[in-house]
């Protein structure tokens, strides 16, 4: 019928809360507070940290590792994330996170995702520029941002810190919105606790004051590091493994409480989606500096 909504009763505007990252992290940055950006891979997942982020009237970042844009998956979840963010009260920007090709870039742009991650930092330097620059171009073009990084944030045992002035030619010479960098922090569990060089973090934002910078390897980073690393200019903070841990945690408990009697999935995921957004909860409060 024409007129009817087919927005969900208390749905906002469209377009009223899917934003981009550029407002959230340069006021973050402003405010010496962080965004918090989520890995997901599912509809439990992303609503948990809508949940999570409503809570505490926060924005957040949705985000999808590079690997679901070459499966497709996260072509078929754009859809349901892009009406999860259309009802949500906080802005909330949709991310790749760790693009390694222009085709995942171009690909998550045209399928409603408003931010791209190309990271080019195994790549020699030049090569970073270019295809980094590239990426910034194209995404503002269609009024999305992009995030770059210089230096390399640790897998295992590989790391290569970020130098200052490498850090700023890089950011200049690409037009990124946002600048990963590695000052300590790895991906995934940490063996030994990690040892983040705040100076040098300090050192970067100094030399880029315009710039939110970004702190990938989250996870299990002693949270008074991350609390300085914030107030050195961290603007966004990425949080995959611990989130993802905490999901498959509380579904294999749920599933495991039942004692083999029948329930249907759907009334599961309530719990699943309670315990995964307390989790989120708590780590959003601390970004905001509460």
């Amino acid at each position: 019928m024409a007129g009817m909504s087919l927005a969900p009763e208390g749905a906002g505007r469209a377009g009223m809360s899917l934003v981009n990252m550029k407002e959230m992290l340069c006021e973050a940055r402003r405010s010496k507070k962080a965004v918090g950006a989520f890995n997901i891979t599912n509809y439990e997942t992303a609503a948990a940290v809508l949940k999570a982020a409503e809570a505490e009237n926060e924005p957040v970042i949705i985000q999808l590792y590079m690997r679901l844009f070459d499966t497709g998956k996260a072509y078929d979840l754009a859809g349901t994330l892009q009406r999860l963010a259309f009802r949500a009260k906080v802005p909330v920007a949709l991310h790749l996170d760790h693009g390694s090709t222009v085709k995942q870039a171009k690909d998550a742009l045209a399928w409603g995702y408003t931010s791209v991650m190309y990271d080019g930092s195994r790549s020699p330097y030049d090569e970073n520029v270019k295809w980094t620059k590239f990426v910034a171009d194209y995404a503002h073009a269609l009024g999305s941002t992009c995030e770059g990084e210089i230096g390399h944030v640790a897998q295992g045992d590989e790391t290569a810190l970020t130098d200052v002035d490498e850090a700023v030619s890089f950011a200049k010479a690409t037009g990124v919105d946002a600048l990963a960098v590695s000052i300590g922090t790895a991906h995934g569990y940490y063996k030994a606790e990690p040892k983040l060089d705040i100076p040098r973090c300090a050192a970067i934002a100094e030399a880029l004051p315009d710039t939110p910078l970004v702190l990938h390897g989250g996870s299990g980073t002693p949270l008074a590091d991350v609390r300085r690393a914030i107030e050195s200019g961290i603007a966004k903070v990425n949080i995959a493994t611990e989130f993802l841990d905490t999901y498959i945690k509380s579904t294999l408990k749920v599933y495991g409480d039942l004692n083999g009697a029948f329930v249907p999935p759907d009334k599961l995921a309530d719990p699943i989606i309670d315990a995964c957004a307390a989790h989120v909860q708590r780590l959003i409060k601390f970004f905001a500096g509460r």
